[in-house]
């Protein structure tokens, strides 16, 4: 098995049979992350917080690897609805203006219908003499 797996204790990491984010080298692939909160076993109300919790369980997943949300060089969002997008634009902006990465984003359907967002990042591992 190429890279190191690193988890976030989600249930549908188990359920699915996948990683939080794989290790490869010097980046950081990070699934499909939303605002799953496992202190409420479930998602919280609305948008906003649901994109507030995702970037927190990424930055957590970032932390692990050696790097930070500064290194993210790749993001993709996939939302709702095209409302629900203008409400949490300025939440994306905020946490990915430090490394200003590459950016897709899209309105369709998720998982469930109580996901309302989701994430995937991949990020680079500065490397000691950079």
């Amino acid at each position: 098995m190429i890279g190191t797996r690193l988890y976030s204790g989600s249930p549908f990491e188990e359920m699915a049979g996948y990683a939080r984010a794989v290790v490869d080298g010097d980046t950081v692939h990070v699934s499909g992350t939303t605002g799953y909160d496992p202190e409420i076993n479930g998602f919280a109300a609305t948008v906003e917080e649901q994109a507030t919790r995702a970037f927190a369980t990424i930055s957590d997943v970032l932390e692990r690897a050696g790097t930070s949300r500064e290194n993210i060089i790749r993001m993709r969002v996939y939302v709702a609805s095209r409302e629900e997008f203008d409400r949490i634009k300025s939440i994306i902006r905020d946490y990915s203006m430090p490394a200003r990465p590459a950016n897709t984003a899209l309105i369709c359907g998720l998982a469930t219908e109580e996901m309302r967002v989701e994430f995937e990042v991949t990020a680079r591992i500065p490397q000691a003499t950079e």
